[in-house]
């Protein structure tokens, strides 16, 4: 009795493990039947004219894009090139459907792939067509209007395949590809040298602290008799250093005239590392700003108020400790400081409109100021 029931509980074991066994090696296969039903296609030559390919050279371009959809048996390139020899076929000229379709009967393909690849002006037209050999019908077609960005033709063989199927789309590739007022990046602007956002700045500056003081107070005392809030005018250069997927570094070179609205004379230049979302046109930036200003030795009396050293009585008393400070009736001096900006670029058609805030922290006083420019997009 007790061997019997050993051999049905190995019995049962052994069932066991090789239906888990069998489970195991069926999970991790594709089912026959989904391979073996899969429609066969076809693509023989894609119409090109001038771009910097072929249409053989195209045509192999396609296939490639479509075997990585994994959705249909494509014929290989060197098995159309058999049958097509084989079978002493035309295939030059062969890209309408009619001339297609029999092609298709001839080498038994389910589906035919064809289309066309021509440049219009500054515009890469590709329109592909999926033609059904049994019905002799176009199932599908795609017609897509790009940028005449002849080292990108892959890319928009993808673009077009994957929207023609339904798969899902790099959007940012589209429009840098597609549209003529995208923010540039190394896709649709292969030269990453060029200037794209150069151009006149203007807006104002607000003084704070007791630099404001200062600016507030008369003449007399060293002050400039002004408001803290100086309007400001300038140029802003900028030379590009990276510009690869959605982000773009530069360096931006920005001399700027401050005051002169109020008959004050402040010269500035800043040096900025920018980094740009080409994407968005949302922008951060950094980095020294130097600038020309009126600095003179003076001190502090006993009540705070402000003296130049020559004005100190000469009476034989110990005078107050010199310090240097921005007054009016001193010499002009290099002053440098940090400066944070963050800005965005607003788009109109070809125009660039950058709107910046920026921030110069000091001692003295922060001081705040907002810029715009504008300029047209450069080809």
């Amino acid at each position: 009795m007790k061997t019997r029931k050993n051999n049905v509980f190995t019995g049962t074991v052994l069932s066991l493990v090789m239906l888990f066994t069998l489970n195991l090696v069926s999970y991790g296969q594709t089912p026959v039947s989904t391979k073996k039903n899969r429609k066969t296609m076809t693509v023989l030559n894609i119409d090109a004219k001038g771009v910097n390919l072929d249409p053989v050279q195209m045509g192999n371009l396609v296939r490639i894009e479509l075997e990585k959809l994994d959705s249909f048996e494509v014929m290989d390139r060197y098995d159309v090139a058999y049958v097509v020899e084989k079978n002493k076929l035309n295939i030059g000229n062969c890209f309408g459907k009619i001339c297609l379709v029999e092609v298709g009967n001839q080498i038994h393909s389910d589906k035919m792939f064809t289309g066309s690849a021509e440049l219009y002006g500054e515009t890469i037209v590709m329109t592909f067509r999926l033609i059904d050999v049994k019905t002799a019908t176009i199932e599908k077609t795609q017609v897509n209007e790009y940028l005449n960005i002849p080292k990108e033709l892959q890319g928009m063989v993808k673009l077009s395949i994957h929207q023609m199927f339904g798969m899902k789309l790099d959007e940012t590739a589209l429009s840098y590809l597609s549209k003529r007022n995208s923010f540039e990046s190394a896709t649709n602007n292969p030269n990453k040298e060029r200037v794209n956002l150069s151009g006149p700045r203007s807006g104002f500056t607000v003084f704070t602290g007791s630099t404001a003081k200062i600016i507030t107070a008369s003449k007399n005392a060293g002050g400039f008799g002004a408001s803290p809030v100086m309007f400001q005018f300038g140029y802003q250069f900028e030379a590009q250093y990276l510009n690869e997927g959605n982000y773009q570094a530069l360096f931006e070179f920005l001399p700027v005239l401050t005051g002169f609205d109020q008959n004050i004379f402040i010269p500035s230049l800043t040096i900025m590392n920018g980094f740009r979302d080409n994407k968005h046109g949302w922008e951060i930036a950094f980095g020294p700003t130097f600038s020309l200003v009126p600095m003179a030795d003076g001190y502090y009396d006993s009540n705070g108020n402000w003296h130049l050293n020559n004005e100190y009585p000469n009476d034989g008393s110990k005078r107050p400790a010199s310090i240097s400070r921005l007054d009016s009736r001193g010499d002009l001096a290099g002053k440098a400081s940090f400066i944070l900006a963050v800005g965005r670029t607003i788009k109109s058609g070809k125009l660039n409109i950058p709107v910046n805030a920026y921030v110069i922290p000091s001692l003295d006083g922060w001081r705040f100021g907002l810029s715009v420019g504008f300029n047209a997009k450069r080809h």
